[in-house]
């Protein structure tokens, strides 16, 4: 059974900055792709960004697009989201998945494993 744990998120004001983080138990973290999913109230939970397996590919949803990055160090079981120029409309509960692929996955079926979300808020 593989857990998820993430960590980094709070309350920031727009423009601000914060590096979301997520742990992964397991031995086999590197060899799948991983991503980040974000869920505002009252709306669905939406893809961010995704990683592939050894990080030399990433992709981005066009709203996070050159503010947001995905890393991951395999070392650590530990992927990341660095965000920067934030907005209030990026306010949301943020969870980090596991893909069931090695390669980058946009979409939330295509990842089996879930934390339990950290809350991201963002003030105007």
């Amino acid at each position: 059974q593989v857990q998820l744990v993430e960590a980094g998120g709070g309350l920031v004001q727009a423009g601000g900055s914060l590096r979301l983080s997520c742990v992964a138990s397991g031995r086999t973290f590197s060899s799948y792709a991983m991503g980040w999913f974000r869920q505002a109230p009252g709306k669905e939970r939406d893809f961010a960004a995704t990683i592939n397996w050894n990080g030399g590919s990433t992709g981005y949803a066009d709203s996070v697009k050159g503010r947001f990055t995905i890393s991951r160090d395999n070392a650590k079981n530990t992927v990341y989201l660095q965000m920067n120029s934030l907005k209030p409309e990026d306010t949301a509960v943020y969870y980090c998945a596991r893909a069931s692929r090695t390669w980058t996955q946009y979409m939330a079926d295509e990842y089996d494993y879930w934390g339990q979300g950290t809350q991201v808020t963002v003030s105007s």
